[in-house]
């Protein structure tokens, strides 16, 4: 079976440890998360998690089965075949010199990024975009020097309607620390 880039979009009850149980899950099964972001949603105390991760779509599967059984997750659906969009946010720390400040602000202005902090020595820029747009940036201003990055990983969500993981207040709690109830 062919090992693809899933992305899992996961809606949980905003609680202590329930970021842990998804994790533990996948760790126990081998999986490297490649990227995970967690906020809140539409609804209070629920929050939205996008997971991206590799594996065949049978093992993927499966694991989202098992990530279901976990009694603080409302819902999870692998949406990797729905049109999505995707977004990823960066914070770049660039050095920047009185000799290169320029250069640098003008490759900012052309990937419509913002520079968010600026000191004697360096630019903090912020880039929003696919993942292709920041990986893109981040080509262009390595030879100026990164001294620090930070990416929040893939956020995703379906194209047009509810969406696969759309928020409802749920009617009936689950309760327990194994299963639904």
């Amino acid at each position: 079976m062919a090992v693809a880039r899933h992305t899992l979009v996961a809606l949980v009850e905003d609680r202590p440890g329930v970021l842990n149980r998804m994790v533990s899950l996948f760790r126990r099964r081998g999986f490297n998360i490649e990227s995970i972001a967690v906020g809140s949603s539409e609804v209070p105390h629920l929050s939205r998690m996008t997971i991206v991760v590799n594996g065949s779509a049978a093992t993927i599967e499966q694991v989202r089965k098992q990530t279901d059984k976990i009694v603080s997750v409302i819902k999870i659906s692998d949406i990797t075949d729905e049109d999505t969009v995707t977004r990823e946010l960066a914070l770049i720390k660039v050095k920047a010199t009185p000799a290169t400040r320029s250069e640098v602000i003008q490759i900012v202005d052309i990937f419509r990024a913002n520079i968010v902090d600026a000191s004697p020595d360096s630019l903090v820029i912020e880039v929003t975009g696919d993942e292709d747009k920041v990986n893109s940036l981040l080509k262009m201003l390595r030879p100026f020097g990164i001294k620090e990055l930070h990416r929040t990983g893939r956020m995703a969500m379906t194209r047009g309607g509810p969406g696969v993981a759309a928020a409802k207040e749920p009617s009936k709690r689950r309760t327990g620390s194994g299963g639904k109830s």
